[in-house]
């Protein structure tokens, strides 16, 4: 006996959803207005013979929305290995297999890329089924460059490790995209003060829900806005400017900067206006006039 023929509801509208062709579905979902849904994604999500979802429970308000009902499979982090096993065996058995996370895009910060990369590996059709996106929403509303980004992800939690990677990021030519914990935010707005200099930036909160803010200023701003706050609530997407033109300045550029002033001043200002100039970070402008001062 076949199985009955899946259904989807747009309002009063009921629909039926063809079955996909064999592969595995990477199908992106609203990041908060359950409205943002894409027409062809209802049609996997209903039709698809296996739907691994990061969390079951929020992936079941979405198909309580759209009149959905079929059982999920339970696919994230912590049963990554067996879950992905057993995902890649109903691929390999030639079933459709579609994958969502909580919200937005699937792998991006979420799981997923290792069983991407299995399924390419054993040439098992990998289908973008693409919408929304926080990182992009974010760029859009920014009012930042977006014809060069770079996605970041979450800054690590430690204080050091976060100001290591942000030195790393310092010279990337695009705007820098990150996603943060409302706990976390103050902080990593002054770090990014601190390494990044005076760029503009937009910290995103809430973007397509109720509460959506967009907050706009420089980092030093946005860090002392975010400190003053009693309490953050929310998701957060933080875009950074890109360097400005002087901040490609390569570190035979910023020697020859920093050796001119510190002929007039210490190597802390020296470091100071070296990174105003530069747009370099002006903890590793520092140590390198430390470094000149003392000559070779």
């Amino acid at each position: 006996m076949s199985d009955p023929p899946r259904r989807y509801r747009i309002h009063d509208l009921e629909r039926t959803a063809p079955r996909p062709e064999p592969g595995l579905y990477l199908v992106a979902t609203p990041i908060g207005n359950l409205g943002d849904i894409t027409l062809r994604a209802l049609e996997i999500i209903a039709g698809a013979d296996r739907l691994a979802c990061e969390d079951t429970r929020v992936t079941a308000k979405l198909l309580a929305r759209f009149g959905i009902g079929r059982r999920m499979f339970a696919y994230h982090e912590h049963n990554a290995e067996d879950a992905g096993a057993a995902l890649l065996a109903d691929l390999e058995a030639g079933l459709s297999v579609a994958v969502v996370s909580d919200a937005g895009t699937p792998l991006v910060s979420d799981p997923g890329y290792r069983l991407v990369r299995e399924a390419i590996e054993r040439s098992i059709p990998v289908i973008p089924i693409p919408g929304a996106s926080a990182a992009l929403a974010a760029l859009l509303a920014s009012g930042l460059p977006s014809d060069a980004f770079f996605f970041a992800g979450f800054p690590p939690q430690k204080e050091q490790a976060r100001a290591a990677r942000l030195r790393e990021l310092a010279r990337v030519p695009g705007t820098l995209v990150f996603f943060e914990a409302p706990h976390r935010i103050a902080d990593s707005l002054a770090a990014m003060a601190e390494v990044f200099g005076a760029r503009q930036a937009a910290v995103c909160r809430e973007l397509t829900k109720t509460f959506e803010t967009i907050y706009r200023g420089s980092l030093a701003e946005l860090a002392a806005a975010f400190a003053a706050m009693e309490r953050v609530r929310g998701e957060i997407v933080v875009c950074v400017a890109p360097p400005d033109a002087e901040a490609a300045a390569t570190s035979e550029d910023a020697d020859t900067i920093l050796l001119g002033l510190l002929a007039e001043m210490k190597p802390t200002r020296a470091a100071q206006e070296a990174a105003r100039l530069t747009g370099l970070p002006r903890r590793e402008l520092y140590q390198r006039a430390l470094s000149l001062k003392d000559g070779p």
